[in-house]
């Protein structure tokens, strides 16, 4: 079985598609587990499968796998190196799909002594829209779970060690662009025109005082300047439009809330005490993903049922996850699964998925599913 697993991952990961694009994974997704007898899924959020399993009386639980890539160019040489040039599986999206079905295998093979179990494999999680398409999608019922579970790969941390966390697991993380709307005008003449590149410089300065940088503040919050931009290179006319983007990430969903307003307020002030109009727009919108104690407890005692190595988190993951919009409405839990010491970071070219602990993430998800239906 881990042989095919194995298999899997690699024609994943040869074939990456990037977030909302996900059109041959779906197929290769219902191919597989095709073989397994797990046939008849409902498509949901465009791109992604929800496969449901009914074995008695106890909670509805959601198991949420992710199955997009990112546009990066992959490093590698190995034989299963992304065939498409600047789109790769570089943060291991293809080891959680595989992890996904290898559950569903093992749920056909042993079924649970009770419970409801729906796994989703969501599609455009590294964009923050696929977690709201799925739950916007009327053959997906957000209501109807009582729990709701997911998992991320950790390079860094040893191979195989459970990493949990109650409370805030990731943070809320959105992007802020702001466009300013001036009037061009000749560069020897810059008077008889409305430059936004002023306004830039105070907001950029504005976004580094508002910042409280320590992580283990209370009131965290990052204001990262991403890009701005305002006029050409033609020396003699002075701009008259620009804009400038923003990252905003904040540990708590209120705190997002309440720095964000700030920031665009303090924004549409410095726009129009330099006589610009302005538009701001929120994008990439990542909430925060909060660890439920109970369903946290029975990761943890999943992991010690399993023998294997377990770390509580201090602090949060400092990047953004989708996952965070369903434990905004379900009790739910992400863990961390170590990834190994040696192993290049996510999101960097040479990275790649452990095949090691497919069957770890599979092991892991099963028997956190009997603590909750157990315990429940």
């Amino acid at each position: 079985m881990n042989k095919e697993l194995i298999a899997f991952r690699h024609d994943l990961h040869r074939n990456p598609e990037l977030s909302g694009c996900e059109i041959r994974t779906q197929k290769s997704i219902q191919s597989f587990l095709s073989k397994f007898g797990a046939t008849s899924p409902r498509k949901v959020g465009n791109t992604g499968l929800l496969y449901s399993f009914t074995f008695g009386n106890g909670p509805h639980i959601l198991v949420r796998v992710d199955i997009d890539a990112l546009p990066i160019l992959e490093l590698n040489e190995f034989e299963y190196k992304s065939e498409l040039d600047g789109v790769s599986h570089m943060c291991g999206h293809d080891g959680h799909t595989t992890i996904g079905a290898g559950l569903i295998a093992k749920l056909l093979k042993s079924p649970l002594e009770g419970g409801s179990v729906d796994v989703l494999f969501q599609p455009a999680e590294e964009n923050g829209e696929g977690a709201k398409a799925v739950i916007d999608d009327a053959n997906f019922h957000l209501s109807s779970y009582d729990y709701a579970i997911a998992l991320h790969n950790i390079p860094g941390a040893p191979m195989h060690q459970v990493l949990w966390k109650k409370g805030s697991f990731t943070p809320a993380v959105q992007s802020l662009i702001i466009r300013l709307y001036g009037k061009s005008s000749h560069a020897a003449q810059p008077l008889k025109g409305i430059n936004p590149a002023y306004a830039i410089g105070e907001m950029l300065h504005m976004a580094k005082t508002l910042e409280v940088i320590d992580e283990r503040h209370p009131d965290y919050a990052l204001i990262t300047p991403i890009c701005a931009n305002f006029g050409d290179r033609d020396y003699g006319i002075a701009p008259g439009y620009g804009e400038v983007h923003f990252t905003i990430r904040s540990w708590e969903q209120s705190k997002m809330v309440r720095i964000t307003e700030v920031f665009t307020n303090l924004s549409k002030t410095i726009a129009t005490s330099n006589n610009l109009g302005i538009e701001t727009e929120l994008t990439a919108v990542f909430a925060s993903n909060q660890n439920d104690s109970f369903v946290s407890d029975s990761i943890k005692n999943a992991a010690k049922k399993l023998h294997l190595d377990i770390k509580e988190c201090g602090r949060p993951f400092p990047w953004g996850e989708d996952f965070g919009l369903f434990t905004q409405h379900i009790p739910g839990a992400m863990f961390g699964l170590g990834a190994g010491l040696d192993t290049p970071a996510l999101h960097n070219p040479d990275y790649d998925f452990p095949d090691e602990i497919i069957a770890t993430g599979v092991n892991i998800f099963y028997t956190t599913l009997e603590e909750i239906i157990f315990n429940q």
